[in-house]
């Protein structure tokens, strides 16, 4: 049903009628699971799941997803909703459907940032005085991420694959027209790096797996997908592919198969997943710009992890073409950047849409705030305080200084069944992907305990999970109807990073569902409602094992973990949460720091060229 602000006028397509949810108390009562670890546990785990199905559906009892049924009374008599995407309306003209990869006019100017990264606008800036070239940053970085050298590059660990000659042809291309004065654009030049769950001519795609799961073309067509076409149309040097959580299946990041990349600023922590070396190599300098995906946090969880920048675009909003979405419903595109400009610049070239898109294409001034925007943030006490007490303080302390320093307002809000809808989002996930993954063999341990729960969801409860999904869209229809142009804040996760338990657990994998959860208490809600919603650096907090651990961190602590603030808008609002980023960053720059591993990639181009000149 479309939603109709004033006569005769719907304002979306496919949006939720505005309709408030019960008033219900906020409960968040769970079971905890232990975690599952070593090859023995990890092995007699699968068998006995695998092999019995009595034993599956006690555990799947036990993980809370029978608990949708006690909802029935408040949800039955709304039809379930299995796809959240909702486009703004009308649909846009196909004068407004236009790549604007070749150009940013009517940007804001990139702002100064005070910690030590580069930017896309830096790289731009460089390339065009001459002083760099796109060839030599290119050859700057190939020796950190190469592989196939020995020994294997310092960076390498974050990276699946890159293809040399290909990484050289672009960048030469690239620094040609430079040369001759016509470059595509803002990206042209700037190095990438794509997330292993993308096809791309000349590299195979894993998902993270021992299986190749490359796609097959189509009549003589190319296999590249929509975004990583887009990013090499506007000149972007893609450097190579990154490594990810298997399937995506987690939030940690382990993958005890292709190699788990360590966090940037304490290598006993994860980089958080499943966008793991996506937010490595942004973190460590090595690139400013990477593609990820998100299907519950798998941009912002890692974005926060690495204190840096993720924006999970709404559902639908960038397309997959020319393979399909693995997780129809609550899977996304999406980028991760060291800053805001260069966050903004890489969505206005994956945004361009396609010829079946009903989205437009990104504002060509997407980082021009409006005089007249809205400067809401909306918070669910309740909610927000699921978080640890430090990441409560450096998150509120932050919204403190948007009030008083940017003229936002905070609004109180609530939002019903929120643990209820956590268990319906990841009800939905892995029934996706058991039903996508029939065939376990050659899958990581952990990823086959999640299948076979996945695999012993009766349709009755799916059906209760995709009510409550279209209950709690028509709820936050309600809100916004209330407060136009809120944004919801949250911390992006409850707890500070996820620390590496045991050395086994990079070798064989690990099965953590307590600390699943907590890593995805808040981010669940914008993949499962469709939502846009973007990750921003907060601070640090003391690591365990250390004096005053879990505390808020002091500049000078070593191997402080960085946490995150999450700022949800509603459907098709990316910009605004852009302009959102943008007031965090310029309040959270005195906080921010680069990690002990940050690579000076320019410093290295510099000295490439001085070697080759």
């Amino acid at each position: 049903m479309a939603r109709a602000p004033d006569a005769g006028k719907k304002r979306w397509i496919q949006g939720p009628e505005p309709i408030q949810g019960p008033d219900v108390p906020y409960q968040n009562i769970r079971k905890s699971n232990p975690p599952v670890r070593g090859w023995l546990n990890l092995t007699t785990s699968v068998l006995l799941l695998e092999w019995f199905g009595f034993i599956r559906t006690i555990i799947w009892q036990n993980t809370g997803f029978a608990n949708l049924r006690k909802l029935q009374v408040h949800i039955e008599n709304t039809p379930p909703r299995f796809d959240p995407t909702v486009v703004p309306f009308p649909e846009p003209s196909r004068e407004a459907k236009k790549d604007l990869a070749n150009g940013s006019n009517g940007h804001a100017l990139a702002k100064k940032l005070l910690r030590k990264y580069y930017t896309v606008a830096d790289y731009h800036r460089l390339y065009l005085s001459g002083e760099l070239t796109p060839t030599a940053v290119a050859k700057a970085i190939l020796p950190l991420i190469r592989k196939d050298t020995s020994p294997p590059g310092q960076h390498s660990i974050a990276f699946f694959d890159s293809k040399v000659d290909l990484v050289l042809a672009a960048a030469e291309a690239s620094t040609l027209r430079y040369k001759e004065k016509r470059p595509l654009g803002p990206l042209d030049g700037v190095p990438t790096a794509i997330k292993d769950e993308y096809d791309i001519e000349g590299y195979i795609t894993c998902l993270g797996s021992k299986n190749d799961y490359t796609g097959k073309p189509k009549d003589g067509s190319s296999i590249t997908s929509w975004c990583v076409k887009k990013l090499e149309e506007a000149g972007a040097i893609n450097v190579g592919k990154l490594h990810m959580h298997e399937f995506g299946l987690d939030t940690s990041g382990n993958n005890p198969f292709k190699g788990t990349p360590p966090n940037p600023y304490n290598s006993q922590y994860y980089t958080g997943g499943s966008s793991s070396g996506c937010a490595y190599a942004v973190s460590t300098g090595l690139v400013p710009i990477a593609l990820g995906g998100d299907g519950g946090g798998s941009i912002r969880i890692p974005a926060s992890f690495c204190s840096v920048y993720g924006l999970k675009p709404s559902h639908g909003r960038l397309s997959f073409k020319p393979a399909l979405n693995h997780s129809s419903t609550c899977a996304v595109n999406g980028p991760i950047a060291s800053d805001i400009h260069s966050l903004s610049a890489m969505y206005q070239v994956l945004g361009a849409p396609d010829e079946e898109s009903l989205f437009a294409a990104p504002s060509p001034t997407l980082l021009t705030p409006s005089a007249n925007r809205k400067k809401v943030l909306g918070i669910c006490e309740a909610w927000f305080s699921r978080a640890t007490p430090a990441i409560q303080t450096l998150c509120r302390s932050m919204l403190d200084r948007l009030v008083s320093e940017h003229g936002y307002t905070l609004v109180d809000i609530k939002i019903p069944f929120l643990p209820e809808g956590q268990t319906a989002h990841a009800m939905t996930v892995l029934t996706d992907a058991a039903t996508l993954l029939p065939v376990t063999k050659g899958l990581t341990p952990a990823n086959r305990i999640m299948l076979a729960l996945g695999n012993v969801t009766p349709s009755t409860d799916f059906l209760l999970a995709q009510k409550l999904r279209h209950v709690l869209m028509q709820h936050l229809a309600w809100l916004w109807m209330q407060h136009p142009g809120m944004v919801i804040v949250t911390p992006t996760t409850a707890c500070a990073g996820w620390k590496v338990g045991k050395p086994v657990d990079l070798k064989y994998g690990i099965s953590d569902g307590d600390q699943t959860l907590k890593t995805m208490e808040y981010v669940w809600m914008g993949n499962f409602c469709g939502l846009p919603s973007i990750s921003v650096p907060a601070g640090f907090v003391v690591p365990e094992g250390r004096k005053g651990e879990g505390e808020v961190a002091e500049e000078g602590v070593q191997g402080k973990v960085p946490v995150g603030l999450m700022g949800m808008g509603e459907w098709a609002t990316e910009e605004e949460l852009l302009w959102f980023g943008g007031d965090c960053e310029d309040i959270g720059q005195e906080r921010s720091s680069t990690p002990p591993i940050w690579v000076d990639v320019v410093e290295r181009a510099k000295e490439e060229m001085k070697r080759t000149s």
